[in-house]
């Protein structure tokens, strides 16, 4: 009996819950987004509907073309900084007593519940020349006087790495807890180092979880409006901070969606790009 139940299909009505959602909460709203991007726009915040490319064509410029550029570089820098935090944490973690994992776990979902305010404007003071670091290393002589490290690209990365490395962690933890540990003690059996171990067998079969890390912490990463502004120079604002300074304070809603519409279609493009080379590379020759 047990077993028929098991061999039973999934009914196909179960799909259309997660159906259901993604047309209200992405199509939908993409859609109207599309819209909007090709309205025209009115004196005074309003758009007419219609199909005006206006909004594109200021989105093609080399200006644009520039901050899209930056924000992709920024996003893909904290990307790889977090994930290479993240993964030797969590293999040191998987190796702790039970108690020890729920506890460090725990932590790290209670960061996850500041807000970005707070994040941002925490780190800010902790590289203030003021009440940082700054007057630390000035007390250990390492610097002669205080100095600020914000705002910098330093200080943005700072506080991206910090609001990602939970994400990448929680991402890699059930793999690693996964992991078989004999392989490991086969490789220190064989003569390997721990530091060779870890290179070339522990990374190489968890190369899946790791892209999805990557992954996961670049889009959140491109999204983020707060940081670039608290952390970060003029020089370093993301695209989704543009954005909302044509929607909100220049009153542009057409050129606020050409340009938000432009940075989804990358962000897809990219990561799909991801996957295929992920995909490729595991492939048998």
């Amino acid at each position: 009996m047990a077993q028929a139940r098991d061999d039973a299909p999934t009914p196909g009505w179960l799909g259309v819950v997660p159906g259901a959602a993604l047309l209200l909460l992405f199509l939908i709203p993409f859609g109207i987004m599309l819209a909007v991007s090709v309205a025209g726009r009115e004196p005074g915040g309003f758009y007419q509907w219609g199909f005006d490319l206006a909004g594109y064509r200021r989105v093609m410029s080399a200006f644009v073309g520039g901050i899209l550029l930056t924000s992709v570089a920024i996003a893909a820098g904290a990307a790889l900084i977090a994930v290479a935090l993240a993964l030797p944490f969590t293999v040191l973690l998987a190796g702790l007593s039970r108690r020890a994992q729920t506890a460090i776990l725990v932590a790290l979902l209670s960061v996850l519940s500041l807000s970005e305010v707070i994040v941002g404007f925490s780190v800010s003071t902790l590289l203030s020349r003021t009440a940082g670091v700054g007057n630390l290393l000035a007390w250990l002589g390492l610097t002669a006087e205080p100095q600020s490290y914000t705002p910098s690209l330093f200080a943005l990365m700072t506080g991206l790495t910090y609001l990602s490395f939970p994400y990448a962690v929680l991402v890699l933890y059930p793999p690693v807890a996964r992991l078989d540990p004999e392989l490991g003690q086969a490789s220190r059996t064989m003569g390997a180092s721990p530091l060779r171990t870890f290179a070339g067998v522990t990374v190489p079969l968890l190369r899946a979880p790791i892209l999805g890390a990557l992954i996961l912490v670049f889009v959140f990463a491109l999204g983020s409006y707060l940081l670039p502004q608290v952390l970060g120079r003029p020089e370093h604002w993301t695209l989704s901070v543009h954005i909302t300074d044509q929607a909100i304070y220049q009153s542009n809603l057409p050129l606020a969606a050409a340009m938000a519409a432009v940075l989804l279609l990358a962000t897809l493009a990219l990561v799909g790009l991801a996957l295929l080379v992920a995909r490729d590379k595991g492939a048998p020759a």
